[in-house]
């Protein structure tokens, strides 16, 4: 009886040092991830605050916006007369919202809008948005696209469409609404609580880009998703 208590004391003392080294390696481990998202943030947030709307841009055949504020549909649609793109596609509007109401929101020309702006109410995510975006590009064969976004949402949008959108070049359009090329950011509530926020939604967008990468759009996929709604040729 004495021996097997010495063996189980010694078999005890040997756990322990084991067990400090896990605790160690975990330790440093989290240590490492947290410098490394921290780091990671400080360049996220940097590298959009320094994105500006561009003076001119190249024209490419189509121009999608994803919906989020007033300034981007506002951009999208002037790019749509200064013929920048062919045709626009509006994604992710609320499916409560009539084309008349969104045509007056944005004063477009009624000609064009119903000539030339197509509108996607299924989206409800940035996901969706690439989903259904995806299957408009593919049913136009459309071989360059500028997107319409803000800022800050640019980086996941083009990470999200990237996965989605074959042989199509994507030209970024950002819209800035508040200027924080400055640093400014790193001051202000309001700027740095939406840039964390985007951050940590592009983290894990990269993280499941890496480990599911997206399926290629098969040959005999629908050609065109019933979400995106169309004029009434008949329209005046």
């Amino acid at each position: 009886m004495e021996t097997n208590s010495r063996d189980s004391r010694g078999t005890g003392h040997g756990r322990r040092p084991r067990l400090f080294a896990i605790l160690r390696v975990s330790t440093l481990a989290v240590v490492a991830a947290a410098g490394l998202f921290a780091g990671g943030f400080g360049l996220f947030g940097t590298y959009v605050s320094k994105l500006t709307t561009p003076a001119d841009v190249e024209p490419a055949d189509a121009i999608i916006v994803l919906t989020g504020g007033q300034a981007r549909l506002d951009a999208a649609i002037d790019l749509l007369k200064t013929g920048k793109g062919r045709r626009l596609l509006i994604s992710g509007v609320n499916p409560v919202a009539s084309r008349e109401s969104l045509r007056a929101a944005t004063g477009s020309d009624k000609a064009l809008f119903s000539c030339c702006v197509d509108i996607d109410t299924a989206a409800l995510d940035t996901i969706g948005n690439a989903e259904e975006s995806a299957k408009w590009v593919q049913s136009h064969d459309y071989g360059s696209v500028i997107l319409v976004t803000n800022n800050y949402h640019m980086p996941r949008s083009l990470l999200e469409m990237n996965r989605l959108v074959e042989n199509t070049a994507l030209q970024p359009y950002p819209v800035v609404n508040t200027r924080l090329d400055d640093g400014s950011w790193l001051t202000k509530p309001d700027a740095l609580r939406v840039i964390f926020t985007e951050y940590t939604k592009y983290v894990a967008a990269l993280a499941r880009s890496v480990v599911s990468p997206a399926e290629v759009m098969a040959d005999d996929a629908p050609r065109y998703t019933a979400t995106i709604h169309k004029p009434d040729p008949a329209t005046p």
